[in-house]
């Protein structure tokens, strides 16, 4: 991206001039309203993510059935993909805001995953338990590893910033400025479509559970409404954002295809999830009417 060649202090070669608090911020060249409009939406999608996971540790300590109500393969599944959509952030130089989203995604993901084996053990003490902290230790090994293999990448030499005038972007552009993968971003796009896959299957145990259960007992929805928002508006914060001078639209749908999949694709399956909860409302309640007072 543009943003990665021009290097600290250079705010002046951006192409088309920039806005001040986005280059400060993220170090991104902000060339006109598409590119802020990129940087607005994909503000309000890390809100969106932070606020999303809180109802659900509210639901969690109301009614100490978290690991009852969500699948444990959905909450492996999530962690899996999150960890791999960080790394390959990282390998494929992929936008600021995606990194940072995917750094929060991978804390807020452990966090979820502590609630739900406290809750289990609590209950059912199993021997279980070493070997799953070694797994999770492995994860957030896995994850503070990823820095490391990107600054153990090849180091290019620094390239001044090409000169051509910036034209924004063009629906359907037929130019062909085909911007090559490297080795490392082959690794990172590969890493990523493996997020994506992971994203997509994380869903369809927690699809099973409640149907099982026929019930939504125990789970926010708030927790789905808030991530499908989070992913519409992540998507279209990679959409709207302008491709490097010279690169292609093509070229750079292509370079960001398995995090636009990992956050658009999973929109059909949470809103199957979200058709039960409406399905199964009245089970919800069913089971809350014996704790009510007579």
């Amino acid at each position: 991206m543009v943003w990665k060649n021009l290097g600290a202090g250079n705010f002046s070669s951006c192409p088309n001039g920039s806005r001040q608090w986005i280059w400060d911020v993220f170090g991104e060249c902000a060339q006109d309203a598409w590119d802020e409009a990129s940087v607005g939406l994909g503000l309000i999608s890390i809100f969106c993510f932070a606020a999303s996971t809180f109802p659900q540790f509210i639901k969690a300590y109301k009614t100490g059935n978290m690991d009852q109500a969500l699948s444990l393969w959905f909450l492996l599944g999530w962690i899996g993909g999150d960890s791999c959509n960080l790394i390959g952030s990282f390998l494929a130089d992929q936008l600021p805001l995606q990194t940072y989203t995917a750094v929060y995604y991978v804390l807020a993901d452990l966090l979820m995953l502590t609630l739900y084996f406290y809750y289990k053990f609590k209950k059912r003490p199993s021997l279980l338990s070493a070997p799953i902290n070694s797994v999770l230790l492995l994860i957030m090994g896995t994850v503070c590893t990823a820095p490391i293999l990107r600054s153990a990448g090849p180091v290019a030499a620094p390239v001044a910033a090409p000169r051509e005038v910036f034209r924004g972007r063009m629906l359907l552009s037929v130019d062909p400025g085909n911007k090559p993968f490297t080795q490392q971003e082959i690794i990172g796009f590969v890493i990523g479509s493996v997020s994506s896959v992971l994203y997509l299957l994380s869903r369809l145990p927690q699809i099973r559970t409640n149907f099982l259960r026929k019930s939504t007992q125990g789970i926010s929805y708030s927790l789905f409404a808030l991530v499908m928002l989070g992913n519409t508006l992540y998507g279209l914060s990679v959409l709207l954002k302008n491709p490097e001078v010279g690169q292609s639209e093509g070229s750079y749908l292509l370079h960001h295809l398995p995090w636009l999949v990992g956050s658009l694709g999973v929109l059909l399956l949470d809103t199957i999830i979200s058709v039960q909860f409406l399905v199964y409302r009245h089970s919800a309640a069913s089971e809350l009417e014996p704790l009510l007072p007579s």
